[in-house]
């Protein structure tokens, strides 16, 4: 006969496997959608700014949102791919003003048809891609070395090109400022240059869920020298990565114009913290090989919605840099507890 104890012990014990499959459940969940966590935080931080100012949730509040993003956004694309291979890269934001001061600076002074000075600009950025590349898989660099002297470099060479001068939208030809365009829809507004990131977003989504290139990228941050010995070419992926990153900050440099309405050697300061904060807080491993481009996307919303939310809320902005320092530290302890994850 069973007693009432050895029974209270057998439901204690039941109940208590129960909540570590729940537990452990949850972990693989997360390890496998690693986007789930900062989206319920979005969705938290729009409940919360809402509720603080009934004007958070406006249709004109949120186009400015998705409006302010869009430049960031774009330049955590390249940082992500880079991120997934275990890298980082501190030089997106030189490279793309660089490549957005090329592209002013021949269509202003030089006369060069728009579409022409944005095929330059275009090359520019990927040369750059390439040079970090080239040196990081030839040189055997770390990355983070060979881009904090490349972002050195790249906002020297700016600063000579332009003479430390911002070029004016009335000197650019309508091309270069054409993804500033308002597009109405509904109520809400965005710009040719949301459109153009979310496409971005959309294309590399698909390349690295259902593309060798990307298996191999997730590849090598993952482990790269099992990579290399499964037969993939890791250097070549590596130099692909730089490469093709270069050319989406020379876009981010061309929506940057369009946003902003003019070209400055000093249009987005913070690209470099904030494009890293962007991907860290999407749930993209600082290791390598785990990640999602819609986690990147709704990190660099997040970051948006912070700052936004913030100025309505009527606190300074030592606030931002307060919750958003917060933010990056949970997202990489919690990076670290997911990839505990065990089978």
């Amino acid at each position: 006969m069973t007693t009432p104890t050895a029974t209270t012990d057998a439901e204690a014990l039941i109940e208590s496997l129960d909540r570590k499959s729940a537990l452990h459940k949850f972990h693989h969940v997360l390890h496998k959608y690693p986007w789930i966590s900062p989206g319920l935080v979005l969705l938290v931080a729009i409940i919360i700014f809402g509720l603080l100012n009934e004007r958070f949730w406006a249709i004109s509040n949120l186009s400015l949102i998705t409006q302010q993003v869009s430049i960031v956004a774009t330049l955590a694309i390249a940082q992500t791919l880079v991120i997934l291979t275990a890298g980082i890269d501190l030089s997106v934001g030189a490279i793309a003003v660089f490549a957005s001061m090329v592209m002013a600076k021949t269509a202003a002074e030089q006369g060069v048809p728009g579409p022409i000075a944005l095929l330059l600009g275009l090359m520019v950025g990927t040369a750059a891609g390439a040079l970090n590349g080239f040196l990081i898989t030839r040189l055997r660099l770390p990355p983070f070395i060979v881009t904090l002297g490349t972002l050195s470099i790249f906002t020297a060479i700016t600063l000579i090109y332009a003479t430390g001068k911002t070029i004016n939208g009335k000197y650019l030809p309508d091309f270069m400022l054409i993804l500033g365009t308002k597009i109405q829809i509904g109520s809400f507004k965005i710009t040719y240059g949301v459109v153009v990131m979310l496409l971005l977003y959309a294309i590399f989504a698909y390349v690295l869920r259902n593309t060798a290139w990307g298996k191999h990228v997730y590849a090598v941050g993952d482990d790269p020298a099992a990579a290399s010995l499964a037969g993939i070419q890791v250097n070549r992926v590596l130099f692909s990565v730089y490469l093709v990153g270069g050319l989406v900050l020379a876009i981010a440099g061309w929506i940057a114009i369009g946003r902003v309405g003019a070209a400055s050697p000093s249009i987005i300061p913070d690209a470099n913290l904030e494009s890293i904060t962007a991907v860290v807080i999407g749930g993209t491993s600082l290791f390598g090989g785990r990640g999602t481009m819609i986690g990147t996307l709704i990190g660099a919303i997040l970051v948006g919605v912070v700052s936004n939310g913030l100025v309505l809320a009527g606190l300074d902005q030592a606030y931002k840099v307060l919750a958003i320092g917060i933010l990056v530290i949970v997202a990489v302890a919690l990076d670290q507890w997911i990839r505990k994850v065990r089978a």
